[in-house]
């Protein structure tokens, strides 16, 4: 078997023979069993039988030569390496250096062989083209590819950009703040000197494999920025909510998985979570057109026009009894008129924003129909109105209040909420009103 010999003209650029030590010329032989590194023979001692160590005679072998034609039957390999090597030494154009340096061809032939060949040849063209459209579909499926531009972007520190890119640094490929940023501090105070002992030489240089390890650390994070491209952050918060709501918690879980799978492998991932997710919800929907009886799609369409209808009219009710339950509350009829008209309009009703400035104070209490009004007075229907407290529970708590003040001679208020259990400011209006209204006394 014949092969391209990897050594050039020069004997001694050769390794030696491992029988009789002498420069190999070619052809010589390579034995195909043996090696790393290659135990190579000269023709000599290959036909002698040599064997050394674990090489045997019998062994199979390669014959190494580069005396055989490659692109042209008058043109050796050896000399087709020979004008590569003279033309990269000579420069391209310097015919005559370069038929100097090879020795076997003249200048004309040197020129014409180099232009049909190397430069003019269609081959060649379309290697080229082939390599260039399988590197661009590579880098095509990439996640979100961050390409080197020649002028890059150079955002002041602190900016709002340099924020966004995380003080990344585009023109240097390093950021304000290194990962483990003070690792070069192990490192200041070290000096390799000759007086230290085994154990103190040993220590630095354990020293030094722990920056070392440090550094790769910073190189293998920066590749997962750049490879899954999150340098610009922002975009990719962008393209992250062209997913449904789940499909994006999802996304925000599996995100620090993503260094394991890689870019395309983790979008790969999330693409099929969120093609189950359609398809889930769409199983969903055909249930329950079958549970309710519908077997074609115009029907499915005339069913969830009037499903739509039924959330509209049930929304619409639901707002109505909110209202009649507040009736005497003016900012709650306001709201449920804007919703009333959004819906009219065709728009989505709007959620009533809680006030910034405090807590929104409770409608009165409607007494029509409670146990117990009947035995109330006006001023006493006021009260259980404003404090939200139902008549039954009032005339209790009264009771109570009164009973105790007949015992004492008198109330206090910490006595009032000791007696009864509710919220203080309950009590203490329930106090106020009792001795304004003259039914008990202060201690």
């Amino acid at each position: 078997m014949e092969r391209l010999a990897s050594f050039g003209n020069d004997p001694f650029d050769k390794p030696p023979c491992r029988g009789c030590s002498s420069y190999l010329t070619e052809p010589y032989v390579k034995c195909a069993e043996c090696g790393p590194p290659p135990f190579l023979l000269c023709l000599q001692c290959f036909t002698r039988g040599f064997e050394y160590k674990k090489h045997q005679s019998d062994h199979t072998y390669e014959i190494m030569t580069s005396d055989f034609p490659v692109l042209d039957p008058n043109w050796t390999a050896q000399e087709e390496m020979s004008l590569l090597e003279a033309v990269m030494d000579c420069g391209f154009g310097n015919w005559q250096d370069v038929a100097n340096q090879m020795c076997t061809k003249s200048k004309e032939e040197c020129e014409k062989h180099y232009m049909k060949h190397f430069i003019n040849n269609p081959l060649f063209a379309s290697t080229l083209l082939n390599l260039k459209q399988a590197e661009e579909a590579q880098h095509s499926e990439t996640a979100i590819p961050f390409h080197s531009a020649d002028d890059p972007p150079r955002p002041t520190f602190d900016s709002l950009l340099s924020r966004d890119m995380a003080g990344y640094m585009p023109a240097r490929a390093d950021f304000v703040e290194e990962f483990d940023n003070y690792a070069e501090w192990d490192l200041r105070d070290i000096d390799f000197v000759e007086d230290d002992s085994d154990i103190l030489h040993a220590l630095k240089i354990a020293v030094v494999d722990i920056y070392h390890s440090r550094l790769k650390e910073r190189q293998r994070r920066k590749k997962i920025i750049r490879d899954h491209g999150l340098i610009n952050l922002r975009k990719f918060q962008i393209l992250e909510r062209r997913y449904p709501k789940e499909v994006q918690e999802l996304y925000e879980t599996m995100r620090r998985f993503a260094r394991i799978l890689g870019p395309v492998e983790h979008d790969k991932f999330i693409e099929s979570h969120a093609l189950e997710f359609e398809l889930r919800r769409e199983i969903k929907r055909l249930q329950e057109y079958r549970a309710a009886g519908i077997t074609n799609f115009c029907s499915a369409r005339t069913y969830d026009h009037l499903k739509k209808s039924r959330d509209e009219e049930r929304l619409k009710r639901t707002m109505l009894s909110e209202v009649l339950q507040y009736i005497q509350d003016s900012s709650a009829c306001q709201q449920w008129l804007s919703r009333q008209a959004d819906i009219d309009s065709g728009l989505t009703p709007t959620v009533p924003v809680p006030s910034t400035t405090g807590r929104r104070s409770a409608p009165p209490l409607n007494l029509t129909g409670l146990p117990g009004t009947e035995k109330l007075n006006e001023k006493e229907k006021e009260l259980c109105q404003m404090v939200r407290l139902v008549p039954g529970a009032y005339l209790e708590y009264k009771a109570a209040l009164v009973n105790e003040c007949n015992k004492q001679g008198g109330l206090r208020l910490a006595q009032a909420r000791a007696l009864i259990k509710i919220d203080v400011n309950k009590t203490r209006k329930i106090y106020d009103f009792l001795i304004r209204e003259g039914y008990i006394t202060k201690a």
